[in-house]
């Protein structure tokens, strides 16, 4: 085990360049599957859950090679299982799409309940009722949900609630089912999109997507292609963070100003500069922050995993803030750390009210956090050195996050946790 040591106090400043999205990354990979042939994504993030993407469609037979650190070419076009192993479908959470794509080439597939950050209950019944829409079958038994159907028709399914999950996996199975899809109630983030375009790319016939209702003509079959992912929303909005948190100056690269809008305006009204080019952003500030009033919502709302940094860096806002959780119901476990550095937070179920204050300080322990993102921010901000463990959730998202962090100039570093250390605490 591995935690960031962070002396921080200081204005981060320079330039970062931001990699590909998450969120596409981990179900353009499955998606793969569709194609029976080679694809060529590009700007693959190196973070762990793509990895061990990369790792569950090897070890579904197919054919994997690295061109560069960001770029892979996938060959699907010999899959001997529709079985993803219960070792590697736990680590994250996104392994769910592997029963679409499964579902949608062989009419049949098997992963285990999904992992990942432990964010509240996250049911798959959304995506299950997709699936029956197109005439599939499912079973869960002993943790293992198993998907089949012997001929896959299209359908109208109306989503209960707005779930990208359920939006995307429902996609993929739809693509290659015969006739007509219509999905209504469907979520409209940029991933949503980015999905739907290589899904085009590939053969498929997919229409409305970044709106609340995508039709989908099935096709008869589809083939690989070159696809270069889109950069990641949340990585850049972090950054724009620890600029604002540190009173730095920040240029963020490979970015679409568009996508970041809802976290720009509410940077701009707790104060800070934001300035717009064709594909980057900067972002400084120099006077006080200012108290907000924010609420998550879906897509084009404010993003549920920019919350908890927001909450860290509107602790240090001169006045009071009120910050509301309107899609995952454990997203305010972190807050006892923040109070530990001196925030002054009351929660009360899903709204956190912050009263801003001077200063935090630095906390030099051990923490047991899911939103290590927004640890990591508030000890930049801090004057003295803290101390950030569970690091393997952070960089789940963040890839090189302590060296892009260095370049702009934090202290910060990776130390090795002793086994006896971790023994003690376990």
């Amino acid at each position: 085990m591995e935690k960031y040591v962070i002396r921080g106090g200081k204005p981060l400043v320079g330039d970062v360049n931001i990699g590909g999205a998450k969120n596409a990354a981990v179900a353009i990979l499955p998606a793969t599957i569709l194609a029976g042939g080679k694809c060529l994504i590009e700007n693959l993030p190196c973070i762990s859950d793509v990895m061990a993407s990369l790792q569950i469609l090897s070890e579904l037979g197919a054919s994997i090679r690295m061109v560069s650190r960001s770029t892979y070419e996938i060959d699907t076009s010999h899959l001997d299982s529709t079985e993803v192993s219960n070792e590697l479908s736990r680590q994250m959470r996104a392994s769910y799409y592997f029963l679409g794509a499964l579902l949608g080439r062989f009419g049949s597939g098997q992963v285990a309940m999904p992992g990942g950050c432990n964010l509240g209950p996250r049911p798959i019944d959304q995506h299950l009722k997709a699936f029956t829409a197109f005439g599939a079958e499912d079973s869960v038994e002993y943790g293992q949900i198993h998907v089949r159907s012997e001929h896959l028709v299209g359908g109208h399914v109306f989503f209960d609630t707005v779930s990208v999950g359920a939006t995307m996996n429902a996609m993929l199975a739809a693509v290659l089912a015969e006739g007509t899809t219509i999905l209504e109630n469907v979520a409209r983030e940029p991933h949503i999109v980015d999905l739907a375009n290589f899904l085009n790319m590939m053969g498929a016939d997919v229409h409305g997507a970044g709106t609340d209702v995508i039709k989908i003509h099935g096709v008869k079959e589809m083939h690989g292609c070159n696809y270069s992912i889109i950069p990641d929303q949340i990585e850049a909005g972090s950054y724009m963070v620890a600029a604002a948190i540190t009173k730095g100056d920040i240029t963020l690269h490979n970015v679409i100003p568009k996508h970041m809008e809802p976290i720009t305006a509410k940077l701009r009204a707790a104060g800070c500069e934001v300035e717009e080019f064709d594909d980057a952003l900067r972002i400084t500030r120099t006077g006080e922050l200012k108290p907000l009033k924010l609420k998550t919502m879906p897509h084009p709302g404010f993003p549920t995993d920019m919350q908890p940094l927001m909450t860290a860096l509107l602790t240090l806002a001169k006045g009071t803030s009120i910050v509301t959780e309107g899609i995952w119901e454990n997203r305010f476990r972190y807050v006892d750390e923040l109070i530990h550095m001196g925030a002054n937070i009351q929660v009360d179920g899903q709204v956190a009210v912050i009263e801003g204050v001077k200063e935090l300080h630095p906390a030099p322990r051990r923490t047991d956090l899911r939103a290590g993102a927004a640890m990591v921010m508030a000890a930049l901000a801090a004057n003295g050195v803290s101390e950030v463990d569970e690091t393997i959730h952070i960089e789940r998202g963040y890839e090189n996050i302590v060296e892009k962090l260095q370049a702009l100039g934090a202290d910060i570093r990776r130390v090795e946790i002793p086994a006896n250390a971790v023994s003690r605490a376990i």
